[in-house]
C-alpha cells in the first residue's frame, strides 16, 4: 500500500500544489525549451519588504501543499548527456556589526555557508520561507531552490522573493537579494509534477553591489548524473525540533522512490519544513557540485527526504535563467 505523502518545506509534503493559493494578475509566459518564466518586483520594493519581523513570522513552504493526495505520477525525467558546471568563488567577505541571537545547539547544527540561505516568498497574501543556494550561472545571479518554493504548482507564481544567504539567527551578513525573474519547468508550472520540482531565481544586485557569485560564491552544478550517489543536503528546517534561524545538514546514499511515484530519489534525513529547496551535493561537503534540492518525504517512510533528479528539462531551466 502507498505511503501518505508530507513536504519537506514543512517535512514534507508531497502533494500538487494547485489551487493552493489565489491566481495572481501576473502569468507565466514560455520561455525556450519548454521551460516558463515570470517577471517579479523591484528590488527596492522586495528588501523594504522583508523586514526582519516578517522574516521570523515567515510560515514554511511546504504549508501550502496539502497532505491528503499522493504524489502525482509525471512521466520520466528526460535523458541527457552528463553535464557538470563548475562553481564560482566569492571575492568579498560578509558585513560585520550584524546582531547574534541565542541559538540552542543542535547536533545536526552546521556554521553558515556563504552560498546557502533562505528565501522568502508571497503566495496568496502570506509569507512563505524556503532554502535555496546559489549556483554558477552566465549572469552570476542565480538561485536554485524547490519548484514549489517559487511557484504554485500549475497556480500562482511567488511574489516578493527574495534571497537570504547565509541568514542566521536574524543576521543576513550579505544583504537580501530580491529577484527579478522567477524560471520552472514546464512540467512543474503546468502541472506542479514532483518529479520535477525544482526552479532557478535571478536575482539583482543590491544597491548596485558587486554580483552575488563575486559576494557569496556559486556552487557547481551537475545534470544526467547516474543514480544512487552519495549526497550531503542542507537546508534551514523551521519544524520542531527546530526553529528555521540556523543552518542543517544530512548525509547519505541515494535511493529510489519506494512507492514509485515520482522519478526522485531519497536520502536519510529528518529536516522538517522550511527545508524545501535546500541544495543537494555529490560527495559529503557544501564544496561538491548541486544535482538535487529538498523536494518531499513520505509519513510511512520516516527521516528521509527526495530531492528531484536533475535531467535535461531541470537543466534548461536552469540554462534559461543562467543566460537570462
Amino acid at each position: 500500500m502507498r505511503g501518505s505523502a508530507i513536504a519537506a518545506s514543512a517535512m514534507m509534503a508531497t502533494a500538487l500544489l494547485g489551487g493552493a493559493a489565489a491566481a495572481q494578475a501576473d502569468q507565466p509566459t514560455a520561455g525556450s525549451n519548454g521551460a516558463s518564466k515570470q517577471q517579479v518586483q523591484s528590488e527596492s520594493a522586495v528588501s523594504s519588504y522583508w523586514t526582519e519581523n516578517r522574516m521570523e513570522n515567515a510560515k514554511p513552504g511546504s504549508t501550502l501543499m496539502p497532505d491528503t493526495k499522493e504524489v502525482g505520477v509525471g512521466n520520466t525525467p528526460q535523458a541527457g548527456i552528463p553535464t557538470t558546471i563548475q562553481g564560482q568563488q566569492a571575492e568579498r567577505q560578509p558585513n560585520a556589526g550584524q546582531k547574534k541571537k541565542r541559538m540552542q545547539a543542535r547536533a545536526a547544527a552546521e556554521t553558515p555557508v556563504s552560498h546557502i540561505g533562505k528565501v522568502f516568498f508571497t503566495l496568496g497574501g502570506t509569507d512563505y520561507v524556503c532554502s535555496a543556494n546559489s549556483v554558477a550561472s552566465n549572469n552570476e545571479n542565480t538561485v536554485s531552490t524547490a519548484g514549489h518554493c517559487l511557484k504554485d504548482g500549475a497556480g500562482a507564481w511567488a511574489t516578493k522573493f527574495a534571497f537570504v544567504p547565509a541568514y542566521e539567527n536574524g543576521n543576513a551578513p550579505y544583504g537580501v537579494w530580491a529577484a527579478e525573474a522567477l524560471y520552472a519547468t514546464s512540467q512543474w508550472s503546468r502541472s506542479g509534477d514532483i518529479s520535477y520540482d525544482t526552479a532557478f531565481a535571478v536575482v539583482s544586485n543590491p544597491n548596485g553591489s558587486t554580483s552575488l557569485s563575486d559576494t557569496v560564491g556559486a556552487s557547481g552544478v551537475a545534470f544526467n548524473q547516474a543514480r544512487g550517489l552519495q549526497y550531503k543536503a542542507f537546508g534551514y528546517p523551521a519544524g520542531t525540533p527546530y526553529d528555521g534561524e540556523s543552518l542543517y545538514s544530512c548525509s547519505g546514499t541515494a535511493t529510489q522512490d519506494p512507492f514509485g511515484q515520482s522519478q526522485s530519489q531519497g536520502i536519510p534525513c529528518d529536516m522538517t519544513g522550511g527545508s524545501s529547496g535546500g541544495p543537494w551535493f555529490i560527495g559529503t561537503s557544501s564544496t561538491g557540485v548541486q544535482n538535487s534540492v529538498n523536494s518531499f518525504g513520505y509519513t510511512s517512510v520516516p527521516n528521509t527526504m527526495f530531492g528531484p533528479y536533475w535531467g535535461s528539462s531541470i537543466q534548461s531551466a536552469y540554462s534559461n535563467a543562467s543566460n537570462s
